[in-house]
């Protein structure tokens, strides 16, 4: 009974001292819970230097393995060619994620792409949205006036699409743009493009690691293949023997 009420009597709670002032150029004061917290990291690392000399040691020198020939050694650490060529995002990408996640995501990201390509009216060919103009002689190309020759004014005769025409300003009463509204516009149009220059870039990365993905995957099963070539990053290119399926 004794015993048990000493676990209820009041005790008095030892607290640690902080560190005085005339001693904090001297650093961190470390309490007791530092000391622990420092104690088992040490302790942990040396747990894993001891595994890792028993490893060593009882190592066969004469091990080996496929792998070896295609590994490169870079500051003392095997690198896999493969992983080299593909940018660290895509590897972390292919590492933490499946296929299917890699695959919705490309999607996603193409319909966006084709949205953006809508809004800013941009086709694959750059050249093929040229607007070119035929004339007799070349009096006429000094005398030529873009505004005059597609009935418009000078503030809409730079697009390329959705240009209106004279009487159709005047029928409507449609205000031409400030100079504040023109400047808006090409830096809402030039963020898009940055946008849309992303994405396509992201899309790219995107389908390389679905390929690469459906390759590992391939390499994994079961039948006869060999190297063909390399692709347009330095990677092999695996061809499989036909196989007839019962």
């Amino acid at each position: 009974m004794v015993s048990s009420l000493r676990k209820f009597a009041p005790r008095r709670e030892h607290k640690e001292r902080g560190q005085i002032s005339s001693r904090k150029k001297l650093g961190f004061l470390e309490k007791h819970k530092d000391y622990v917290l420092r104690a088992r990291d040490y302790n942990e690392k040396q747990r894993q230097l001891k595994r890792l000399r028993e490893r060593a040691s009882t190592r066969n020198p004469d091990e080996f393995y496929f792998n070896m020939e295609r590994s490169q050694m870079q500051d003392g650490v095997h690198v896999e060619d493969r992983k080299k060529a593909l940018p660290a995002d895509i590897q972390k990408l292919m590492d933490t994620q499946d296929v299917t996640y890699v695959k919705m995501q490309r999607d996603i990201n193409k319909k966006k792409i084709e949205k953006l390509q809508q809004d800013l009216h941009i086709v694959d060919d750059e050249d093929s949205v040229r607007h070119t103009v035929f004339v007799d002689d070349k009096q006429m190309v000094k005398e030529f006036a873009a505004a005059k020759h597609f009935d418009t004014t000078e503030e809409f005769v730079g697009r390329r699409h959705n240009r209106p025409r004279e009487e159709v300003l005047e029928a409507a009463e449609i205000a031409r743009p400030s100079e504040n509204h023109l400047k808006r516009a090409v830096k809402v149009r030039e963020t898009r493009l940055v946008e849309l220059r992303d994405r396509l870039v992201r899309a790219d990365q995107l389908q390389r690691a679905e390929s690469e993905m459906l390759l590992r995957r391939a390499l994994k099963e079961k039948g006869k293949k060999k190297k063909v070539g390399k692709d347009r990053l330095g990677l092999a290119v695996y061809k499989w023997k036909a196989e007839r399926k019962k």
